[in-house]
């Protein structure tokens, strides 16, 4: 796979007073990576982990290879039982990648995302779920992007820089194990490209009218084949490939059931 050179070099070249900017900035211009294979560019929160055992996690892909753009939530109980939402069907979201992690199918739904301010964030699944976000800046989040946006775009190519910025981003940062490349569930090989940070500094969220509680890290780290669930929240503009869909050597999508 070619890595996202073209994510990279379009971050790069763009400064982001706020999340709320960045996200525009991607939704006017979804600049697709170039390649032949299966790629992305959108924006959301990597994971966000509940001392109660809840995980969460949103994804806004205005563009895609493979699909229409889409918004997609990501949720873990405490069971570690992992439930994807997104406004398109399985195959056409994240469970393309994804499902055979979980013995639950994959849910197609209405997901409404909006700024309340440039800094905060309020995600709903109607009659399901109320997630309110408040984002900010720190010195590691800084830092990271300062690292990204200045990196060539060959380094988005290279698997041993994503393993080595993957192994050293994590505990930077203080979210556990991160991996920029490797093997999703289904068996796809990929690679991911996070070109611009922001900490999740406070959060709630309401799931089926339950609060989840306080945001804290999980024990253990959760994880999805090779890909982390990050131990701390964060939002990012990203970019990445994906392995093309060969039925010969990767799980398909079983069944997708529509709510609401």
């Amino acid at each position: 796979m070619r890595g996202p050179g073209g994510v990279a070099q379009h971050a790069c070249m763009t400064e982001f007073r706020t999340p709320a900017d960045a996200a525009s900035t991607v939704l006017q211009n979804p600049r697709l990576p170039a390649g032949d294979d299966e790629r992305f560019t959108g924006f959301g929160v990597l994971g966000l982990p509940f001392a109660s055992g809840h995980y969460l996690a949103l994804r806004c892909i205005p563009s895609a290879s493979f699909a229409p753009g889409y918004r997609s939530v990501w949720h873990r109980d405490p069971a570690g039982v992992w439930t994807f939402y997104a406004t398109t069907p399985g195959e056409q979201s994240c469970s393309r990648y994804f499902s055979s992690a979980t013995p639950s199918d994959a849910v197609q739904c209405a997901i409404d995302v909006a700024w309340v301010t440039p800094w905060s964030l309020y995600v709903q699944i109607p009659g399901l779920l109320e997630w309110h976000l408040d984002i900010g800046a720190t010195a590691s989040t800084r830092l990271m992007s300062q690292i990204a946006q200045r990196l060539p775009a060959a380094a988005w190519t290279n698997r041993l820089t994503l393993g080595f910025m993957g192994r050293v981003a994590g505990p930077a940062v203080g979210a556990g194990q991160i991996r920029l490349l490797g093997a999703v569930p289904n068996g796809q090989r990929f690679m991911i490209a996070p070109t611009r940070f922001w900490a999740v500094t406070r959060s709630r969220a309401v799931l089926r009218s339950e609060g989840l509680g306080p945001v804290g890290p999980l024990r253990p780290q959760a994880r999805l084949a090779d890909f982390r669930a990050p131990q701390r929240g964060f939002f990012v503009v990203v970019g990445g490939h994906l392995e093309n869909f060969d039925p010969s050597r990767h799980h398909a999508v079983g069944r997708t059931v529509s709510i609401g």
